[in-house]
């Protein structure tokens, strides 16, 4: 099989162009069906091929930019103790003895701090790696200088972790696909994706993009810097630690690999970060496609895939990507198109943190449970605006309230605060009276009528509880 360009190409499985093992292999750079003309893309290669990359990186207005956007972003510290606070001054006075150290090869990143952030799943757990600030942002300045150069070798049906795209990019990206046919998907999971990336792989990628070992070398030293846990330091042999902030970049790198292979096999496919799928117009063709992906990503990649969590079905069925659920509707025209729609786990993660926010027991403010839920009403709207959930919302915004209405009942405790309390909203006093000495449990009196009407919607706004539907109907426009 022959390349446009005349180049001999080997075949691997499927009849499609390949190459055996984890041998190099050149990242295209020609326009695909999603991209641009050449002639509007920057030459990567000329990009890549400066030698004087880690001198770019170690520049005091790279640094600074780095260092700034570490304090913007906050976070914890590492295993030295270092607040992002403490890292201006610290750069400004050993600025010249950290950029000596990096450039003769003498950086030596510290180990990684081990943070375990609870999955959905009951009973597992994610494994984050926090970095010491100072290198936290050497990464930062790393990824700075990097980005440019891999941008335009990256596929356009990749989205996460890109400058100017996000989670909604994909989804309208799901849609356009779906809207055009490609209706079954081939849902696939990288098994601990970020703790399982082969270095090898990894760093034979970079130095076949990169003229500068130097930084390639810098970039292994980041990823077998090791890890901290319980006290005790433990070897990096493999993985990309998740939590730094160039193992994003490094991630997009290799699977850049699954993207072009994909391509070249005509495959319909949508990517976020190491969350991908496959849509096909049929069930087996999304069989098939699942099953020779699956030997691609193991055997070239060398990542494994969870066959208990991939699986194929019918977009409308059981498959979710990125917090969010499909179905099909008919528009006016007639034409059958792709809905959105807020995946059921989606929803009772929202439900958890607002029990977590409104819980009559863990002793927060009123106003400090007002800031918690505003934040979380305003970004959990503002992510799923694309979803089709009025009625959603609704439902969310009657619970919501009787939940505030709860919070309300047991602050007031006492039977005379009940009661001024209720007078001052306005109810009768014999009413107030026969309430502010019932017995019923809290959630039995948030949703009578009295307290319903005391505590109305229009009383809960004006006390600057934030309500669910107003806000998406604010955001839609």
């Amino acid at each position: 099989m022959r390349a446009d360009d005349g180049r001999q190409l080997r075949t691997g499985f499927e009849g499609q162009p390949g190459r055996a093992g984890a041998e190099p292999r050149e990242i295209p750079e020609a326009p695909t069906r999603a991209r641009s003309t050449e002639a509007d893309e920057p030459d990567a290669t000329q990009v890549g091929n400066t030698e004087d990359l880690l001198e770019r990186i170690c520049s005091r207005e790279n640094m600074q930019l780095a260092c700034e956007r570490v304090v913007r972003n906050g976070g914890a510290g590492g295993v030295d103790g270092m607040g992002v606070a403490e890292l201006p001054a610290w750069l400004d006075a050993n600025h010249g003895a950290l950029t000596d150290r990096i450039l003769k090869g003498r950086y030596r990143p510290k180990p990684v701090r081990r943070v375990e952030i609870p999955k959905r799943e009951r009973g597992k757990v994610r494994l984050l790696g926090i970095p010491t600030c100072v290198d936290r942002m050497v990464q930062l300045a790393v990824a700075q200088q990097l980005t440019p150069i891999f941008e335009p070798r990256f596929h356009e049906d990749s989205y996460g972790f890109r400058p100017g795209r996000s989670a909604h990019d994909a989804l309208r990206a799901v849609k356009r696909h779906a809207d055009a046919g490609n209706v079954w998907v081939a849902s696939m999971d990288l098994e601990r994706f970020f703790d399982t990336v082969n270095q090898s792989k990894l760093v034979q990628l970079l130095s076949d993009a990169l003229a500068d070992k130097r930084v390639v070398s810098l970039v292994h030293r980041f990823l077998m810097s090791g890890v901290v846990v319980d006290g005790i330091v433990g070897e990096t042999v493999e993985g990309a630690p998740q939590g730094g902030p160039l193992s994003p970049l490094l991630a997009n790198v290799l699977l850049s690999e699954l993207d072009w292979e994909l391509e070249r096999r005509g495959h319909a496919f949508v990517r976020y970060a190491d969350d991908f799928i496959i849509m096909k117009r049929s069930r087996k063709a999304a069989e098939r496609a699942m099953e020779s992906v699956t030997k691609f990503v193991e055997s070239r990649l060398f990542l494994r895939v969870n066959r208990e969590k991939s699986f194929v079905a019918h977009i409308t069925q059981q498959v979710g990507y990125l917090g969010y659920s499909f179905g099909m509707r008919r528009d006016a025209d007639g034409v059958v198109r792709l809905r959105m729609q807020v995946h059921r786990s989606s929803v009772e993660s929202l439900k958890g943190k607002v029990r977590e926010i409104l819980s009559r027991s863990n002793g927060w403010s009123l106003d400090y449970r007002r800031y918690r839920l505003r934040c979380l009403v305003y970004g959990w709207v503002g992510y799923f605006r694309l979803a089709d959930m009025r009625g959603l919302l609704r439902d969310l915004d009657s619970w919501v309230r009787r939940k505030i209405r709860c919070v309300y009942w047991k602050c007031w405790k006492r039977i005379r605060t009940r009661l001024r309390a209720l007078l001052r909203l306005g109810v009768a006093w014999g009413q107030a009276w026969q309430w502010a000495n019932s017995r019923k449990a809290y959630w039995r009196v948030a949703g009578s009528g009295i307290l319903d009407r005391a505590l109305n919607n229009a009383k809960l706004v004006e006390l600057g509880w934030p309500p669910f539907c107003p806000r998406y109907l604010q955001v839609k426009c």
